[in-house]
C-alpha cells in the first residue's frame, strides 16, 4: 500500500457519503484529504486552485467533476441518470464499450455531487486494491527462539 493511502479507509468514507444529506465544504475537504493522491502536487497548482475556487463557491457538482478530471485522468463519466429520486453516476475507463461489456463503477445518492463523489471513492478504493501485492509480505525479523541448524550429511 502506498504511503498516501495508509490512512484511507474506503468503507468509512463511503458510509459517510451514503449518510450525508448534502455536500458540504468539510465533507469535500475530507474526501480530498483521505482519497486524493494528486491533489497536493506542485505541477498541478492551476488545477488544484480551480478545484478550491469551486469548493469556495459551493459549486459542488463542478468541483466533483474537476476533482475527477485531476485525480482520475483515465476514467470518464459514462452515465448520469436520475431515477426515482436518486442520481446514478457511472465512471468507466472505456466508455465506448457496450454497457454489458464495461466494468463501470457506480455511485448513487439523492444529491448529484454526492453520487459523483461516491463513484469517485469507489474508483479510488479499486486503486488501493490494485497497489497491494499479489503475494503477502513476510516479515524479516526471525523469532527470538529461532536458531538455524545444519542438516547436511556428507558421509
Amino acid at each position: 500500500m502506498t504511503v498516501a493511502f495508509r490512512h484511507y479507509d474506503p468503507p468509512s468514507l463511503s458510509h459517510r457519503l451514503r449518510n450525508a444529506q448534502g455536500m458540504t465544504r468539510s465533507l469535500m475537504l475530507e474526501i480530498i484529504d483521505k482519497a486524493c493522491r494528486r491533489f497536493p502536487s506542485l505541477g498541478q497548482a492551476e488545477r488544484t486552485g480551480r478545484v478550491m475556487r469551486l469548493i469556495d463557491a459551493e459549486a459542488w457538482v463542478d468541483a466533483a467533476l474537476a476533482l475527477m478530471e485531476l485525480e482520475l485522468p483515465l476514467w470518464q463519466v459514462r452515465r448520469i441518470a436520475y431515477d426515482e429520486g436518486e442520481w446514478h453516476c457511472a465512471l468507466s475507463r472505456q466508455r465506448e464499450l457496450p454497457d454489458w461489456l464495461d466494468a463501470a463503477v457506480e455511485g448513487f445518492h439523492g444529491d448529484l455531487a454526492i453520487a459523483l463523489m461516491s463513484a469517485f471513492v469507489e474508483v479510488q478504493a479499486l486503486a488501493v486494491e490494485a497497489t497491494r501485492p499479489s503475494v503477502p509480505h513476510v516479515g524479516s525479523a526471525p523469532d527470538a527462539l529461532y536458531e538455524p541448524a545444519a542438516c547436511e550429511n556428507f558421509a
